[in-house]
């Protein structure tokens, strides 16, 4: 469970300004929330993932990175140690590493997970984890009681989930601050990744005038952006990459889901 994507929603749609009596209405709205996601998704295993309160190696590498997100609600943020307390008294483990963000804990655990055959279910409504989709790794939109699959993914951007890294090291994301291309939009990002499969063969393809047929590959105006924009694009898709290899010192019976 994707921590804050789950209880920062709950909390923006709880009536009132920042309080501690909207932080605890939220906790109760939050605990039941997850409840329902178990009932629904019956798991063997489970964890809530909260954000290491340190800045991650992005912050580090991107002064930028998520230079558009909301600060936390102070009340919210006083009031986490309940919100745990309150998982856990539906016998769910909350977990965290300093200095390490939520996402790349969720992307380790669901791949390991995947390695030895297990299925995963990340619950999150954030487009990042969609790059780990595959026939062990689903990820569900748990407010609107939804899976994320690939038709989903082809339809909403048109490439599948294993080019979506490359997709969005084109386009940036926007929700966490990161520039990719500038004026490389989702629809020719989608084209530059059907004509030369990866963001690799697309930059290769600056290098030469010709392309596979032929025929001209990009565009003068295009080549010219791509060459001026080529580590900008480069940098994009290491930061939304998530990471799958931490070493995370978790052992799986303490994920056991209790109840």
């Amino acid at each position: 469970v994707d921590a804050l994507n789950l209880v920062r929603r709950v909390y923006a749609a709880q009536p009132g300004d920042d309080s501690p009596e909207k932080a605890d209405g939220a906790k109760i709205s939050s605990k039941q929330s997850l409840q329902r996601a178990l009932r629904e998704c019956a798991p063997t295993h489970a964890v809530v993932v909260f954000e290491g309160k340190e800045p991650s190696w992005r912050h580090l590498l991107y002064r930028d990175y998520k230079i558009n997100h909301k600060p936390m609600p102070e009340a919210l943020r006083d009031a986490l140690p309940a919100y745990r307390d309150a998982f856990a008294e539906l016998g769910v483990t909350s977990f965290e590493m300093p200095k390490v963000e939520a996402d790349d804990v969720i992307g380790t655990l669901a791949v390991k997970m995947a390695e030895v055959g297990s299925h995963t279910v990340i619950l999150s409504t954030d487009k990042i984890f969609l790059q780990l989709l595959s026939d062990k790794i689903f990820v569900r939109d748990h407010f609107k009681q939804s899976y994320l699959d690939r038709a989903y993914v082809t339809q909403r951007f048109g490439v599948t989930p294993e080019k979506f890294v490359d997709f969005l090291a084109l386009t940036g994301d926007n929700t966490n601050g990161i520039r990719g291309v500038p004026g490389v939009g989702p629809k020719t990002a989608t084209k530059l990744i059907e004509d030369f499969g990866s963001l690799d063969g697309i930059l290769a393809a600056t290098e030469t005038t010709e392309g596979n047929d032929g025929s001209l590959a990009l565009s003068m105006k295009m080549r010219d952006k791509l060459v001026d924009y080529a580590e900008d694009a480069r940098q994009a898709k290491s930061l939304v990459r998530l990471q799958t290899d931490l070493v995370l010192s978790l052992n799986l019976k303490a994920l056991r889901y209790k109840l």
